[in-house]
């Protein structure tokens, strides 16, 4: 395994791990406003994806109000020794956080998809592999809140930054699932406060597991600009 794939493996498996760019040339329509004491923001954008600081692939997201409820969707194209490989996932949330819904798909050297249906602690996953019978799994929580982190989705950890209670501090435990990888588990979450990131005033949170730690970057406005895993040599770039 090379050392570029194997970064992309730490990084994007380990807590998780785009549409055409003339699509984000088109004068967008104007974004809904954010509801009221909502702890979500409404928030478009790329992020590119770098390895040892050359690019391997790109994002594009949209988190957007639905009613009374969000959704976060996002899609990329990422780089590996098989080609180049498609995922897309869409994310549907209550305004405070708890996930209702998730689908993902993915397109490469296989295809596969499957839908995940939350009902309180419990997560039910219906998977579709190409060449296979659905398979059927559930999974339950010890813990709420209980967030998404999936393969190669980073705009998912922006949904993670707005769970962080804020007015709490210290460090907070959530239940994860990564639904490519049929992974539970838990991360914890802290704020190291505002730094000075390239001249720019950014606050500081840091997603830790036993083996990994990932560093966001986020600007005044709670909206995600960077990601880091120092030990993996991989960051995550906002455009």
């Amino acid at each position: 395994m090379t050392k570029r794939r194997r970064a992309m493996a730490i990084f994007g498996g380990c807590l998780a791990a785009v549409a055409a760019a003339a699509a984000l040339a088109k004068s967008p329509a104007k974004p809904p406003a954010t509801p009221a004491g909502s702890m979500f923001i409404t928030d478009r954008g790329n992020f590119r994806i770098l390895v040892g600081g050359q690019q391997v692939g790109k994002e594009e997201f949209e988190i957007n109000p639905n009613g009374d409820n969000w959704v976060a969707h996002g899609s990329s194209d990422v780089q590996t020794a098989d080609g180049v490989t498609h995922v897309s996932g869409t994310l549907q949330l209550r305004s405070d956080g708890l996930p209702l819904k998730y689908e993902w798909a993915t397109q490469g050297k296989k295809k596969a998809s499957a839908t995940i249906d939350f009902s309180n602690l419990t997560a039910t996953i219906e998977l579709h592999l190409e060449g296979a019978k659905p398979y059927t799994q559930q999974f339950t929580f010890n813990t709420s809140p209980i967030t998404v982190l999936d393969n190669n989705l980073y705009h998912q950890y922006a949904v993670v930054a707005r769970l962080y209670d804020r007015q709490k501090k210290g460090p907070q435990t959530f239940s994860v699932l990564v639904p490519q990888s049929l992974t539970p588990g838990t991360i914890t979450v802290d704020s190291l406060g505002d730094q000075n990131v390239d001249g720019k005033k950014l606050e500081e949170l840091t997603v830790k597991t036993e083996d990994l730690e990932v560093d966001l970057f986020l600007d005044g406005t709670g909206r995600l600009i960077r990601l880091a895993a120092p030990s993996s040599n991989a960051e995550i770039v906002r455009e």
